[in-house]
C-alpha cells in the first residue's frame, strides 16, 4: 500500500489522502532508440516490475476539525494477494524502527556487518517474519549513513572534536586544511592517552604502515604499560609521508604531552628520521629525544640484499645473530664479532652492508646499554600488534564519522582491559616458586605480567647461578663474579648492598627489572625484600594513583548531564531485562510484564505523546549535525610512500633476483650442463627407439622374441620379462613359473 496526499494552498490542511495499491500503474518499457540505427549495446542491471495496473484504492476527503470520509473506494484488486508467509516483505509492513536502527549503529561501532546484525535481530525478535525490515533494508541503513555524511565528512569531525574539547579540557586536537579545502592532517589526544604518555611515555613506537582511510594514514603512538601491554597516547591521521608531515604531527605530540619523548622507534624511513631529529631537539629547554631503529626491518632486508643463498643456505645468519641481537655484549665484543664475520664471507665490498654498520649505533643493542629504557623495545612490533587490533575495528571505506567511532571502541576495549588486569592484580596473589620471601614481596608490589618476569629471574638466580668470587664486604658493598650456566665464556660483575645493587649485564637499566645474577647476589648477603630504591613507579600495582598533571580530567556541566542521561538509560534497559529474567518462561508472569509496560506506553502517551525520533535524528546522534556551510573536506585521493614505492620495491627485488648467481643446471640423466633431465635429447631418443621396438615386440600369432629385441626392451619389476640371463619373456614376475635356478618354465 502507498500513500499520497494533496495540501491546501497554505499547505496546513491535507486535504485528500490517496491509499493506493502498491501495484498500481505500469512501468514505461523502453526498447532503445526510434531511429533505426545500431547504437552501442549497454549491459544493464537485471530488474522486475511489480506493477500491473491495479486500481485498488480508498480515497479520504477532509471535512473539519481534522476528520476525514470516505469519498471514494475500489475493492478489487486484479492480481493474488501476497500469501501470509510473504507479507513480512511488503513495503507496508517493514520499517527500520528505532530498535532496529540502534542494533545496526551499535554493532557498527564494533566493526560488525549488517549481515550478522540481521541474524542478531532475528535471533532477538524470534524469527525473520518478526523483525520487520529485510537484510536489504539493514544494509540500506549503512548506505544512508554514508550519504548522510557525504563530503562533509572531514568537517564533521572538525566539529565533533570542538564538542569533545568543549566537555573536556583535557582534550587536545589539532587540524591542517591545504589550500584546496581538503583536510590533510588530523591529530587528538584525550585526558586518559595524555595521563598514560606520562606515566609510560618513556618508550613510544610509531609507525605508518597502516590501512588508509579516505588515504590518509592512521599512526598511533604507542608505548607498554605496567602490565606490559600496548596503550595508545595519542594518534594522527596524515595525508602524507613526508618531512613537513611528520614534523606537524610529532609537534603537535610536544605540545599536548609537554615534554619530549625520551625514546622513539621508528623504521628507516628518511623523512620520520629528518622529522625526529628536527622536533625532539634540545630546543626551548627540552630534553632532545634519542631514536633507534627497528631491527626487524633491517633483518628482514638481508635476504633481499644479501641474497637468499647467503642468509638461507649457509651458516651466516646464526653467527650474525649472536651479535646483532644480544644485549649482555660490550661494543668491542660486537665489532671484533661483527669483523670476523664480514671476512668470513667477503661482505667488505657490500655497500648496503656498509651502510647498516655505519648507522650501528641506531639499532644495535650493545650501544644501548648504558640508556635507560632502551631494552623495552627492540623492533616496532608494538606498533605491528596495535595495527592488527585496530584491523578488528575497522573497514575499508570508513568514513572518518565512522572511524572515529570505531576507534572509541577501540580504546574502551583497550582501557576496559587495563581495568581488569588492575582487579586481577590488586585482588589476587599468584603462586610462588620459592620459599625465598622476597619474591613474596614481588608479587606484593608488582603487576601480575611483571611478577611472572621477576619470578623467572628469580628461579634462574636459585639454579642456573653459580658464584666464582665474593669479596668481603666494604662499606656495605659486596662484589662478586657470577657465572650464568646457560650463557658461554661470560662472568657478570655484581656489586650488591642492602639499598641497590649494580650488575654488568645492566637488565635494570634498560628494562627497569632486576636481572637474575642480582638476585643471586641479594641471596647471598641476605635480603629478603627488593630495596625500595629498585623498585620503580613504572611497573608497580599502584602507578595509575601516583599524582600527575593531567590526572584529574576536566569536564564541563553538559558532559555530566550527558553521561548522566546516557547511565539512566542504561540503568532502565538493565531493570527491564532483570524484570523479564525474573518472569522466566511462565507464561502468565511474562503477561502481567508486558501489560505493565504497556500500561507505561498508555501513560507515556497520555503525557505529550510520543518524542519522535527519526532515521535522520538517529544519525545525526551517531556522527552528528550536518554543518550549514562545507568548509573543507577529506582530500580524495593522496600519493602516500606506499603508492610510489611500491612498485618500485616490487621491480629492485625482481632487479636482485635476476642478478644473484644462479645455479647451473646438471641433467642426471647424461651429465651435461645445459639442460635438466626433463629436455634431455638423448632421453628422447630412447623413448623414440623404445617406442618403436615396443610396436614390433609380438605379432597376433604369439610368437618368441628375438634377443635382439629383448636387449632394448625397457621395463620395471612388475612386467619384467628376464630376470636373469637366459629367461624367457612369456611372463612377467606375478605370473613366472621359474622361481628358482633349475625350474623349468610350463
Amino acid at each position: 500500500m502507498s500513500e499520497r496526499q494533496v495540501r491546501s494552498e497554505d499547505e496546513k490542511i491535507i486535504l485528500l489522502k490517496y491509499y493506493v495499491c502498491s501495484r498500481e500503474g505500469i512501468n514505461e518499457v523502453k526498447f532503445g532508440s526510434s531511429n533505426g540505427e545500431c547504437s552501442k549495446v549497454v549491459k544493464k542491471r537485471r530488474s522486475v516490475s511489480w506493477r500491473c495496473g491495479c486500481k485498488a484504492k480508498m480515497v479520504l476527503k477532509y471535512m473539519s476539525m481534522e476528520k476525514y470520509f470516505v469519498f471514494s473506494f475500489v475493492e478489487q484488486h486484479n492480481h493474488p494477494l501476497v500469501p501470509k508467509t510473504g507479507r513480512q516483505f511488503l513495503r507496508a509492513n517493514r520499517d527500520m524502527t528505532f530498535g532496529l536502527r540502534s542494533i545496526v549503529f551499535y554493532h557498527a561501532k564494533v566493526n560488525i556487518g549488517c549481515s550478522k546484525s540481521f541474524s542478531f535481530a532475528k535471533e532477538m525478535y524470534g524469527g525473520y517474519a518478526n523483525v520487520g525490515a529485510t537484510l536489504r533494508d539493514f544494509r540500506n541503513l549503512n548506505r544512508d549513513l554514508k550519504q548522510y555524511v557525504g563530503e562533509r565528512d572531514g568537517h564533521m569531525m572538525i566539529e565533533k572534536f570542538k564538542v569533545m574539547q568543549e566537555t573536556s579540557k583535557s582534550f587536545y586536537y589539532a587540524y591542517d586544511v591545504d589550500s584546496a579545502g581538503h583536510l590533510t592532517k588530523l591529530f587528538w589526544a584525550d585526558a586518559v592517552g595524555r595521563r598514560n604518555f606520562e606515566l609510560y611515555g618513556d618508550a613510544v613506537s610509531f609507525e605508518a604502515t597502516f590501512d588508509t582511510v579516505y588515504y590518509m594514514i592512521f599512526c598511533p603512538f604507542t608505548g607498554v604499560d605496567k602490565h606490559d601491554r600496548c596503550v595508545t597516547f595519542a594518534a594522527c591521521l596524515l595525508s602524507q609521508e613526508s618531512v613537513g608531515d611528520y614534523k606537524w604531527a610529532f609537534g603537535h605530540l610536544v605540545k599536548a604531552m609537554g615534554r619530549n619523548l625520551f625514546l622513539i622507534f621508528i623504521d628507516q624511513c628518511a623523512a620520520m628520521k629528518v622529522a625526529v631529529c628536527d622536533v625532539f631537539s634540545d630546543v626551548n629547554g627540552l630534553v632532545a629525544s634519542k631514536h633507534r631503529l627497528c631491527m626487524w626491518h633491517i633483518v628482514n632486508k638481508f635476504p633481499i640484499k644479501l641474497g637468499n643463498r647467503l642468509c638461507k643456505e649457509t651458516n651466516f645468519m646464526e653467527k650474525l645473530k649472536a651479535y646483532i641481537w644480544s644485549s649482555i655484549i660490550e661494543i668491542e665484543e660486537f665489532e671484533q664479532g661483527w669483523e670476523a664475520v664480514i671476512k668470513e664471507f667477503k661482505l667488505e665490498d657490500n655497500k648496503w652492508w656498509c651502510d647498516m654498520y655505519a648507522i650501528r649505533d641506531s639499532w644495535i643493542p650493545a650501544y644501548f646499554r648504558d640508556e635507560p629504557m632502551f631494552g623495552l623495545m627492540r623492533t616496532t612490533s608494538r606498533s605491528e600488534s596495535e595495527f592488527f587490533f585496530f584491523s578488528q575495528f575497522h573497514k575499508q571505506g570508513d568514513t572518518l564519522c565512522e572511524f572515529w567511532l570505531r576507534f572509541q571502541s577501540a580504546m574502551d576495549r583497550q582501557r576496559n582491559e587495563n581495568v581488569s588486569m588492575d582487579t586481577e592484580s590488586n585482588s589476587s596473589l599468584p603462586t610462588t616458586l620459592s620459599p625465598w620471601y622476597i619474591e613474596d614481596d614481588v608479587a606484593d608490589l608488582f603487576t601480575r605480567s611483571i611478577f611472572y618476569k621477576f619470578q623467572e629471574e628469580i628461579f634462574a638466580s636459585c639454579v642456573d647461578m653459580q658464584i666464582k668470587r665474593m669479596s668481603e664486604e666494604i662499606d656495605g658493598v659486596t662484589h662478586f663474579e657470577i657465572r650464568d650456566v646457560k650463557v658461554k665464556d661470560k662472568l657478570f660483575k655484581v656489586s650488591a648492598s642492602r639499598t641497590h645493587d649494580v650488575c654488568s649485564c645492566k637488565k635494570f637499566v634498560m628494562c627497569e627489572i632486576i636481572c637474575r645474577h642480582s638476585f643471586c647476589a641479594f641471596k647471598q648477603i641476605g635480603i629478603t625484600k627488593v630495596p625500595r630504591s629498585m623498585v620503580l613507579n613504572r611497573w608497580i600495582k599502584i602507578a595509575d594513583s601516583s599524582g600527575t598533571s593531567s590526572n584529574s580530567v576536566l569536564v564541563s556541566d553538559e558532559y555530566f548531564k550527558m553521561e548522566q542521561v546516557s547511565l539512566k538509560m542504561t540503568e532502565i534497559w538493565f531493570d527491564f531485562r532483570q524484570a523479564v529474567n525474573k518472569a522466566g518462561v511462565q507464561s502468565d508472569r511474562l503477561d502481567h510484564v508486558h501489560n505493565i509496560v504497556k500500561k507505561l506506553n498508555n501513560d507515556l502517551d497520555n503525557h505529550g505523546g510520543a518524542v519522535k525520533f527519526t532515521k535522520r535524528d538517529h544519525m545525526a546522534s551517531m556522527v552528528g549535525e550536518q554543518p550549514q556551510m562545507l568548509l573543507f573536506s577529506y582530500q580524495r585521493f593522496v600519493r602516500t610512500k606506499e603508492t610510489i614505492l611500491r612498485g618500485s620495491l616490487v621491480n629492485e627485488r625482481k632487479r636482485l633476483t635476476k642478478q644473484k648467481k644462479k645455479r647451473i643446471r646438471k641433467c642426471k640423466k647424461c651429465g651435461a650442463l645445459t639442460h635438466d633431465s626433463r629436455t634431455c635429447a638423448k632421453m628422447k631418443n630412447i623413448d623414440k627407439f623404445t617406442e618403436k621396438n615396443r610396436d614390433t615386440l609380438t605379432e597376433n600369432n604369439g610368437d618368441k622374441l628375438t634377443e635382439k629385441n629383448r636387449d632394448t626392451l625397457t621395463d620395471d619389476s612388475r612386467t619384467c620379462a628376464k630376470k636373469k640371463k637366459g629367461d624367457t619373456l612369456t611372463d612377467d614376475s606375478r605370473t613366472c613359473a621359474k622361481k628358482k635356478k633349475g625350474d623349468t618354465v610350463k
